[in-house]
């Protein structure tokens, strides 16, 4: 059974081919309804198939992935934090969230919008902070078309593999975002206490 969303991304698919994996991911971006990990799996199932190409499909995700981001980035950026707050419940953040992710941002740079792209829910959200802190475009198209590459292709791969499998995928996502959160979390750590000897060892040689 493939359920009304799998259901959809066939349907568009079939009618639009590439151009309707583009507004698939353009969509997965702004709608929490369209998972891409529904949406990527399935097209990779499509390319076994042989009714996609895999490089074509790749190419196609992840231009839908960067224009999805520059709508939020724009949001952000041009909006406002008070335009982004006013419609956060559809946006999928709220005002905790997005001085959270601001502060990631104040912290490591950059490229939190890099590595957040292989972290589900964070893929899309990151875009809005990275505009409300005013990161250079290029800059942010650059980072989001990394991430979004690799995450679209390890997903379209899995999909290819998997075959008619292809919705273990969806399943595996759960676990697979427990894993990210905890290496995180341990990166984060690791780097606050090599900050904190750095600072001791810095005053010490003062002293």
């Amino acid at each position: 059974m493939l359920g009304d969303v799998g259901q959809l991304v066939l349907d568009v698919i079939g009618a639009l081919g590439y151009l309707g994996l583009v507004l698939l991911l353009v969509a997965e971006n702004l709608f929490p309804p369209i998972p891409s990990e529904v949406v990527l799996p399935l097209a990779g199932f499509l390319v076994g198939r042989g009714d996609l190409n895999l490089w074509g499909a790749i190419f196609a995700a992840t231009l839908g992935s960067v224009a999805g981001a520059l709508i939020l980035y724009a949001l952000g950026r041009w909006g406002g934090r008070k335009l982004v707050l006013r419609y956060g419940k559809w946006l999928r953040v709220d005002e905790k969230g997005l001085r959270q992710a601001e502060g990631w941002f104040r912290r490591y740079g950059d490229w939190v919008v890099l590595f957040a792209r292989i972290v589900p829910l964070a893929r899309s959200i990151v875009s809005i902070p990275a505009g409300t802190m005013e990161m250079p475009v290029l800059r942010f198209v650059l980072l989001t078309t990394l991430g979004s590459a690799v995450w679209n292709a390890l997903l379209i791969g899995a999909g290819v593999i998997l075959g008619a499998n292809w919705q273990v995928v969806e399943g595996w996502m759960g676990s697979y975002s427990n894993v990210v959160l905890i290496v995180a979390a341990v990166a984060v750590a690791l780097f606050l206490l090599l900050r904190h000897f750095r600072r001791d060892r810095k005053q010490e040689d003062r002293s």
